[in-house]
């Protein structure tokens, strides 16, 4: 799985989350925020080289409980998880350098 394309409505639950072993980069936002949009080129382009790594988007806002479980504030937020755990985190970021960098570092483990 490679780069998702759209926020879903419906998230998993933050125990499944926690038990997911590999490698996920879950993004939180919504598709009008103008943030989010901005992202996802920058985004898309540094996920082309990690084909393996899982990317699932969730829609976020008021009341979303996994959203919360992360205190997650601004969009889009980018959590790089390994093994059920949160190792990076990035909060809006607006260029591929910096999002490859973080998923190198992921990916080196």
């Amino acid at each position: 799985m490679a780069y998702a394309a759209t926020y879903a409505p419906d998230s998993p639950e933050r125990a499944a989350i926690d038990a997911r072993q590999g490698l996920l980069l879950l993004e939180f936002g919504v598709d009008w925020c103008p943030h989010c949009q901005a992202a996802q080129s920058p985004l898309a382009s540094a996920l082309a080289d990690y084909p393996e790594l899982s990317h699932l988007k969730v829609e976020d806002g008021p009341g979303r409980p996994l959203g919360r479980s992360y205190r997650v504030k601004l969009w889009p937020t980018l959590i790089f998880i390994r093994d059920g755990q949160e190792v990076e985190r990035l909060v809006r970021p607006t260029a591929q350098p910096e999002i490859a960098a973080a998923l190198a570092r992921l990916a080196a483990g």
